[in-house]
C-alpha cells in the first residue's frame, strides 16, 4: 500500500471548509498548525495598524490515491482553489499509522476494486 502526504496551506477563515471537503471526501485524522505568511504583495495597513492574514496547515497521511482524491475535490472549489496551496508528497517508509485507519484503507481499496460494491 502507498501513502503520500496531502498539505494544504488555506486561509484561516476557509479552515473549517478544507476540513469538511477533506473528511466528507474519505480523511481521518489532520494535524493542524497555525502560521501566518509573507507575499509577495504589500501588507494592508488600516488605521495604522497592518493587517497580516493567518494560515492554517492541514497535514494529512493518506493513501496515495485518496490523497490524489481529496487535491482533486479542494481544486474544484472555487473557494478552496482561491484560497489555498495543497498538494501531495510521497511516503517512502512510514511507521506508527493507527492499524484502524490502515483496515479503512484496506477498505477503501477493496471496495474499488469491486467496482463500489461492498467488500467483506
Amino acid at each position: 500500500m502507498k501513502f503520500s502526504v496531502l498539505v494544504s496551506i488555506v486561509s484561516e477563515e476557509f479552515e473549517e471548509k478544507a476540513l469538511k471537503t477533506a473528511k466528507d471526501t474519505g480523511a481521518g485524522g489532520v494535524t493542524i498548525l497555525k502560521g501566518k505568511g509573507i507575499g509577495n504583495e504589500e501588507k494592508k495597513i488600516f488605521f495604522g495598524l497592518t493587517y497580516e492574514g493567518h494560515q492554517s496547515v492541514l497535514i494529512y497521511v493518506l493513501e496515495r490515491k485518496l490523497a490524489l482524491k481529496i487535491l482533486k475535490k479542494f481544486s474544484q472549489d472555487n473557494d478552496l482553489e482561491d484560497n489555498s496551496v495543497t498538494f501531495t508528497l510521497p511516503i517512502e517508509h512510514l511507521t506508527g499509522i493507527n492499524l484502524k485507519q490502515l483496515i479503512k484503507f484496506e477498505d477503501q481499496i477493496k471496495t474499488e476494486l469491486m467496482g463500489g460494491e461492498e467488500c467483506s
